[in-house]
């Protein structure tokens, strides 16, 4: 599972909270910590997805709506019969 940043932003976008809020809220001076990490720059960490879900008015038992399920990229076929399947994390 990944975090599905184009849900974070349109959770955000939707309460009217700015990316300068979220940094605000996230504890930090400007708005580039919260920039780099919904940009996909940055990785975001899990106490970090708690407080921004937090922010948008979630429950950490709530969070589950800010993942993304991966599936198997299924390359080209070698064979008829064969597939090979290449896992994204």
């Amino acid at each position: 599972m990944t975090v599905d940043l184009l849900r974070l932003r349109a959770e955000r976008m939707a309460r009217g909270i700015t990316q300068d809020r979220m940094a605000e809220g996230m504890g930090w001076k400007s708005r580039t910590p919260y920039a780099k990490r919904e940009n996909g720059l940055v990785s975001i960490g899990a106490d970090e997805l708690i407080k921004m879900a937090n922010i948008l008015g979630y429950e950490p038992n709530q969070i589950g709506i800010f993942f993304q399920l991966t599936f198997p990229k299924e390359n080209k076929r070698r064979h008829n019969h064969e597939r090979i399947f290449y896992y994204t994390s």
